[in-house]
């Protein structure tokens, strides 16, 4: 009930619904809900009070229900990610292990510096009816819930212990989410209690307000200072990473790049800031990259890195870089742009590279080194020609590879098909392999390396491509390991209408993690499905059965001919569909393009080829720059 106008009267889980229903932003197609929904699994700390506050907002905060809390929780990210962090969704889950399935998903959020709002269900505030079902008590500290354990992977992180608290901390939480600087995870654990408990709010807290992400201007004084520096430049290179894509200067990359002859090479996350056919894209860096970004990395003498956080994977554990090259970063974020004692830029990707290249002038990189880059390009790109052949040089056919898998799809997609994967080998064969055809085509989660956020990424990713790009497919690469930990979103995908298409290739188990065994010396062991402890022979999954139990359609192929043709039928269908096909788990990896990589390897030990391993190890250290 309302009071003279100025405050209503409702139980805090009804504010909190109707605060974010009055959220909005500004975006290319106008204003826009800044909540597009959410997912939930109802439990006994969610179901009562917040599921009766979002039963009343269902038609404006569609609520889909998920099948797990963790794949639900990824696709809210998959979905924000496609959205370029301008749109997010909430997950919700009951009090307990409903919560806790959530933590490894946050994970992914803030590692990807990703927006994701987490409603969860929490004790009671009063403690009286304590202990109760799925609590877990802490003997000398009371307060501590299984809730705590989110502070380490969240951006933002409340406890409501009272309805007024809200008026303050949703607010800051949406805030932080679409902070180009602090954007990620924010939490709220929700008494099962306070969520039913009334308070007289200020109507001003339901207005309708709009938002607008800030775009930071750099200092004039940094830019004078990276301009200085880039014009010493002999053999300059850029690195391209996600925040090009959330700064949408994608288009200022390509310009900046072009006018100053610089070559460009991509982070994962970056992938598809550049078309592959760009003079100018020579690939990816890193321990997943190409030859080409490699060979360039090495002998580049300073380097623009824009919008990478830049881990171990873009730098080799810091060996891919010349020890003596100068680092220039651009960052929306302090801490990124000040990692390894460079020159930092903080500021928004698209204002700063209008300023420099404005700056910069006439400035160009030398003929030679743009031949240089050209020639390394080319070397590479035929180099991937003959990799994604499923035909080697006498014309016979080489044993199924994640590379010919990946050559076959690129070929017959259209370009503007989305994919998606994570994890496992699919990553850096994806990085070497993918020929973009799209801009912001590729959602690569390499940031946390989740197991199981393909088919749930693939879910979410779809949501959002219907909305802008309905006549196009959300493109699903899964490895057999992967599939096995999180696949439910299948049945997901089918139940809500969200069609994707699913490409599973099955090498009997986790086989990159079998070859990182191998290569460091030691012997296969439970990496293998043939290698682990069974007590049966060992055999595939049927995952055309298990998809077609799912109610996706589905198919079994056995050639790349195949693949193809089965991808065309799967175009043409309206239900999710799956094919699956064996690929090999020894054979067939791409050997070319990988820098060294910090790994742990036993300083003592009876076995001969992990003492060689370790030293190769140790002579690889040599090169690795020590945070200068």
């Amino acid at each position: 009930m309302e009071h003279a106008a100025k405050t209503i009267r409702l139980t805090m889980a009804q504010a909190l619904v109707r605060h974010l229903a009055a959220q909005y932003i500004e975006t290319e197609k106008g204003e826009e809900r800044l909540i597009a929904g959410g997912f939930s699994i109802f439990g006994h700390g969610n179901v009562i009070c917040l599921g009766e506050a979002l039963y009343q907002h269902r038609d404006i905060l569609p609520l889909w229900r998920g099948q797990n809390e963790q794949s639900m929780a990824l696709a809210a990210i998959a979905y924000s990610k496609a959205k370029l962090r301008q749109r997010i969704m909430f997950a919700t889950a009951s009090a307990g292990p409903g919560t806790t399935n959530m933590v490894t998903a946050a994970a992914v959020a803030h590692a990807n510096r990703l927006p994701l709002l987490l409603l969860c269900g929490d004790t009671y505030a009063t403690r009286l009816p304590d202990p109760v079902l799925q609590q877990l008590e802490h003997f000398s500290n009371p307060t501590t819930t299984v809730n705590d354990a989110f502070k380490s992977v969240t951006r933002y992180w409340d406890r409501i212990t009272h309805p007024a608290q809200i008026i303050q901390s949703l607010p800051a939480a949406i805030a932080t989410m679409l902070d180009p600087a602090d954007c990620g995870p924010a939490f709220f654990g929700l008494p099962q209690d306070v969520q039913g408990w009334a308070y007289d709010y200020p109507v001003e807290f339901f207005e309708r307000r709009v938002h607008r992400i800030r775009r930071q201007a750099p200092d004039s004084r940094d830019i004078a200072d990276a301009v200085a520096l880039l014009k010493t430049a002999k053999r300059p290179m850029i690195i391209a990473g996600g925040g090009v894509q959330y700064s949408k200067a994608t288009e200022e990359l390509r310009a900046f790049a072009e006018a100053h002859e610089i070559p460009v090479v991509e982070t994962i996350a970056g992938r598809a800031n550049l078309l592959a056919s760009h003079p100018l894209n020579c690939g990816a860096i890193g321990v997943t990259g190409s030859n080409s970004a490699n060979a360039i990395g090495e002998k580049a003498d300073v380097i623009l890195a824009i919008g990478t956080r830049l881990q171990d994977f873009t730098t080799g554990s810091w060996t891919a870089f010349d020890r003596d090259a100068r680092i220039i970063t651009i960052n929306v974020g302090r801490y990124d742009a000040g990692k390894h004692r460079a020159l930092p830029v903080v500021g928004d990707a698209k204002l700063a590279l209008q300023d420099l290249g404005q700056a910069l002038l006439s400035y160009r990189a030398s003929e030679s080194w743009s031949r240089f880059a050209k020639d390394q390009r080319q070397a590479w790109h035929d180099y991937v020609s003959d990799n994604i052949s499923p035909q080697d040089k006498e014309g016979t056919n080489r044993p199924i590879s994640y590379a010919h898998v990946i050559g076959a799809i690129n070929e017959v997609c259209d370009p503007r098909d989305r994919v998606i994967s994570a994890a496992g080998g699919l990553p850096s064969e994806l990085a070497a392999n993918w020929l973009t055809k799209g801009i912001g085509t590729v959602d690569v989660e390499y940031g946390f390396s989740c197991m199981g956020y393909e088919v749930a990424g693939g879910w979410g990713a779809r949501m959002a491509q219907l909305e802008d790009e309905p006549e196009k497919e959300t493109v699903v690469f899964v490895g057999d390991g992967s599939y096995l930990i999180q696949n439910s979103d299948i049945y997901s995908s089918v139940l809500t209408g969200k069609k994707m298409i699913v490409i599973i290739c099955d090498n009997g188990g986790f086989a990159v993690i079998n070859k990182l065994q191998n290569n460091t010396g030691n012997v296969s062991f439970s990496t293998l499905i043939k290698d682990s402890r069974i007590e049966t022979e060992p055999f595939s999954v049927d995952f055309e059965a298990h998809a077609r139990a799912m109610g996706a359609h589905a198919e079994t192929v056995n050639s790349i001919a195949g693949l193809k043709d089965a991808f065309l039928r799967a175009r043409k269908a309206v239900r999710t569909y799956v094919i699956a096909l064996k690929t090999d788990a020894y054979e067939g990896w791409t050997t070319e393009g990988h820098t060294w990589w910090e790994i742990g390897i036993p300083e003592v030990s009876e076995s001969e080829s992990i003492r060689k391993a370790r030293d190769d190890v140790a002579r690889g250290r040599l090169k690795q720059r020590q945070g200068i």
